[in-house]
């Protein structure tokens, strides 16, 4: 049975059981606590924990999931996978393990042929309702086995619902390992369904046990069902996931890329580990960045990152030489493209991604390896037996070497690696970065505060979209997190009403401003709007005049230009999203936007900078389809209807059953929550002023809307007034030949001075060349260049204001001979203040020397730290009077180096 098979069969077997099919959600989880979608039942949260209603008390879903908890184990398992696709069917206080484990045993022996002797089940330790009713079915007493919190006990490894569960597995036979069952060996007895009992919220803590549960569930709730690819396994009588249909093809064009026959031949511990771990992270990959995740430092993207560098890693483990990735990223979808269409749409971007990643690696593979290399040398000198820590650390942190690639090549030259200190290290990392996420997640008291609101009253009514006044009533004053009932004159607090014209912070559309005013006079200043979870609409308000209390009756009052002036840039972000996706292709999405009064800023996926010719282009485009006066229309459906229709959904936005979709003519249409002008013309001219990156394969285009465009336009003129008045009032037609005529005779000039510079630059640098030093290994320069003072006394004295020191230092280097280890260090005061330079030749440089370690004692020493990157390093500070003892620890660490690395 093919997988796509399996997963229609599922969803029929459960729809004609009063199941409603629910599509899968995004990757991107509507979900703070997590990165990625790790389970069916993650879209399902609000509903297991009663604050969300469900559209039925019965649903079932086809779920993409990302899980990297277990990435060490992806190959060197039969089942082990970063990306899956979990079958679920869910009760919301409907029904339990009587009905729900006898339809599993059904759908599995039944409906997928399953042979039911070879059907083992496990419990949690406590559970006796659920042993019974296998019994009942047929899996005798023996092949039930009884396991703890870690292994029966499940959740999304993180604060939320759980609850104990029942697995189901299928023995392979003995071929995959040893007898004994699911609790001695997971490779033969593969796990084919989860069965989890929802009845608790635990708390944070340990992942898998220990954890505390900090209360129950509104109600007991079932989350069931099947991973597709180990169904696969045991229908298509496989080996493991990695031979079924869904990724077969994808491995055999890696045998292909490698110069193999067929995947056969990658059979064999170290070759089939590395093909199953290609495979496995490529196909993760593609659904990733099909859902709008791009490779960061952080995050999310620093996940996609890591799998797709362990990708490039094993591909040149398995002999690969040339680029793989990307035909690797097209043959998955290819293989998934019939039961996920979505990743049709993405194909340039998925290859684009993968191809730009892989050539990136490669560079830092080259550069690690270098560094490793010498690391190495440097610890088997010091008969060491053991590459410390901190090497591999800075390895991965620095150049994004993987760990288990130091380790590897460490042990190939006989070393161990000090993985202790390593993760020590990153544990130490991993704190900080928590430190700089605990202010948000102090906000969580605040966020019980609007939980405990919109129970008690319900959902703000937004009536902005047709309204920019409206009458309401006050519902609650919120102080730091907390309710209060009243705020008089000065106080800054956060105002919620039952209904509002306001608009709240959403899909990169600022906030309302406006006005708030009571029956009695009183007036609040609306600041800025922003939502509240489920549905509430906070203003934060600073009361300007009298008092108002929880139950007044008040009017809102929209600021209306500022409202305005943010529709037209939404409007105009609209069509420059179109019009990027026309001239670049459909890849150019958008991923993130900020839209204000006046202007926008649109990031869209793309892997090269657009030059001034694209970006007049694109411009032009857009201010031409806005000209032409297109209607702007709003209409709202089912999303299934709305994405039919062609509309564009956001990853990462959320949406719920009915969404508001805006068409701009015939050539744009998104579905969309935010406000926007009724005709293209009122958005007025658009006026890109800046475009860069912002991360790997992420641009940003920087905008101008409406009177701000103008204003900008007329700054400009302006400008250009300024300059014709400098070149003497010329025409405006010969401004630009006369400007040419200026700034070449300026250039004329400074060539003149760089030469006379060099010359002197030159002279100087051969005086302090013949004044180097002999030390034990090589050579040295170290010298005092101050300014030339009054009576010209001192040290080494600069006689050139002109060259800086930088200069200086590679010319004495290039005057020196070049064979042996060496470097030249100088200082000087300049304005009171102390600097040195440092550098180092190559033949020092390549024993792993770096400048900055040697002048950072003497940087110190100055007040002060040093900076720079490889031969050269520079270092400043306030305490001039100790530049002689600097400069000389400085000459002190450069001989000590030298003669180190001639040993």
């Amino acid at each position: 049975m093919r997988s796509v098979d399996i997963r229609r069969t599922f969803l029929d077997f459960f729809r004609q059981r009063g199941h409603l099919v629910v599509p899968s959600s995004s990757l991107i989880p509507d979900d703070a606590t997590m990165l990625l979608t790790t389970a069916g039942m993650v879209q399902f949260k609000p509903y297991f924990l009663g604050t969300s209603t469900p559209p039925r008390a019965r649903l079932t879903s086809a779920q993409k999931c990302v899980r990297t908890g277990d990435i060490e184990s992806v190959g060197r398992t039969d089942r082990h996978t970063t990306f899956f696709e979990m079958l679920g069917n869910f009760s919301f206080g409907d029904y339990g393990p009587g009905e729900v484990v006898p339809w599993a045993y059904e759908f599995l022996t039944e409906h997928l042929g399953m042979d039911a002797d070879r059907l083992w089940a496990t419990v949690y330790r406590d559970d006796d309702e659920t042993p019974a009713l296998w019994q009942e079915l047929g899996i005798p007493a023996e092949r039930i086995q009884r396991l703890g919190m870690a292994d029966n006990f499940w959740s999304t490894r993180g604060p939320g619902p759980c609850g104990p569960c029942s697995e189901i597995f299928y023995d392979r036979g003995p071929e995959f390992g040893r007898e004994g069952g699911p609790a001695v060996d997971t490779d033969r007895y593969l796990e084919v369904w989860n069965l989890v009992f929802m009845r608790h919220i635990r708390g944070a803590g340990p992942e898998l046990e220990d954890y505390p549960l900090i209360g129950d569930l509104p109600q007991p709730c079932v989350e069931s069902g099947l991973g597709v690819e180990r169904a696969a396994v045991v229908l298509q009588d496989v080996p493991h996931i990695h031979r079924t249909d869904a990724l077969l093809p994808v491995l055999e064009r890696l045998a292909r890329h490698v110069g193999l026959d067929g995947p056969e031949e990658l059979d064999g511990a170290d070759r089939e580990l590395s093909a199953r771990v290609v495979v496995d992270h490529v196909r993760a990959a593609a659904f990733l960045l099909a859902d709008g995740v791009l490779p960061a430092h952080d995050g999310r993207g620093y996940v996609l990152r890591r799998l797709i560098r362990r990708a490039v890693r094993h591909t040149r483990l398995l002999g690969a030489t040339e680029p793989v990735l990307a035909d690797l990223g097209g043959d998955v979808i290819d293989s998934h493209e019939e039961a996920w269409p979505e990743l049709t749409g993405q194909r340039d971007l998925v290859r684009q991604a993968l191809a730009y990643e892989e050539e990136a690696f490669d560079r830092t593979l080259a550069q690690g390896t270098r560094l490793l290399d010498t690391a190495i040398r440097r610890t088997r000198e010091r008969r060491e037996p053991t590459l410390s820590g901190r090497t591999a650390f800075d390895l991965h942190d620095t150049y994004g070497f993987p760990v288990d690639l130091t380790v590897e090549v460490a042990q190939e030259a006989g070393l161990d690696v000090d993985t202790e200190r390593f993760a020590t290290l990153m544990d130490a990392q991993r704190r900080r970065a928590q430190r700089a996420r605990a202010p948000r997640e102090a906000d969580s008291g605040r966020d019980d505060t609007y939980r405990r609101l919109v129970t008690r009253h319900g959902p703000t009514s937004f009536v902005g979209y047709a309204h920019s006044t409206a009458e309401g009533t006050v519902l609650g004053l919120v102080r730091e997190g907390i309710e209060v009932v009243v705020a008089s004159e000065g106080e800054r607090v956060e105002l919620v009403l039952d209904r509002t014209p306001m608009y709240a912070e959403s899909g990169g559309q600022v906030g309302d401003t406006g006005v708030v005013r009571t029956a009695s006079g009183a007036e609040v200043r609306v600041l800025d709007t922003q939502r509240g979870g489920d549905g509430l609409h906070v203003h934060a308000v600073e009361v300007t005049r009298g008092a108002i209390g929880v139950g007044e009756l008040v009017q809102s009052v929209v600021d209306q230009d500022r409202r305005e002036a943010t529709a037209r840039s939404h409007s105009s972000t609209h069509v420059l999203h179109a019009v990027l996706r026309s001239r670049l292709g459909d890849h150019a999405r958008q991923q993130g936007s900020l839209v204000a009064p006046g202007r926008l800023r649109f990031d869209f996926a793309h892997f090269g900078a657009l030059d001034s010719e694209v970006l007049a282009r694109v411009q032009e485009d857009v201010n031409q389809r806005l000209l032409a006066d297109p209607e702007v229309r709003v209409w709202e459906a089912s999303r299934a209807e709305a994405q039919a229709a062609g509309a564009i959904a956001l990853f990462g936005e959320t949406y719920g059953d009915v969404v508001r979709v805006v068409d701009i003519g015939d050539f744009s249409r998104e579905l969309c929550g935010g406000t926007h002008v009724a005709h293209g013309s009122s958005a007025g001219p658009v006026r890109i002023v800046a475009e860069g990156s912002v991360g790997s394969g992420v641009r940003r285009i920087e905008a101008l809307t409406g009177l701000d465009a103008l204003r900008y336009a007329d700054h400009e003129r302006r400008l250009l007034e300024q300059v014709e008045a400098l070149l003497g009032d010329s025409p405006t037609d010969q401004v630009l030949d006369r400007l040419r005529n200026r700034l070449g005779a300026l250039a004329d000039a400074e060539r003149e001075l760089a030469q006379s510079r060099r010359v002197e630059l030159t002279s100087w640098a051969r005086e302090l060349a013949g004044r180097r030093r002999d030390v034990p290994g090589g050579w040295l320069v170290a010298a005092r260049v101050d300014e030339p003072d009054g009576d010209g006394s001192g040290s080494e004295r600069r006689r050139s204001g002109g060259a800086e020191l930088r200069e200086l230092v590679e010319a004495v280097l290039a005057a020196a001979p070049g064979e042996r280890p060496g470097g030249v260090v100088v200082g000087r005061v300049h304005e009171g203040k102390a600097q040195l330079v440092l550098v180092v030749n190559e033949p020092l440089a390549r024993t792993g020397v770096r400048a900055r370690d040697l002048l950072a004692p003497a940087g110190r020493g100055i007040g002060g730290g040093a900076g720079g990157v490889g031969r050269l390093a520079h270092a400043g500070g306030r305490d001039a009077e100790r530049l002689d003892a600097a400069l000389a620890l400085a000459a002190e660490e450069l001989a000590s180096s030298i003669a180190a690395a001639s040993r």
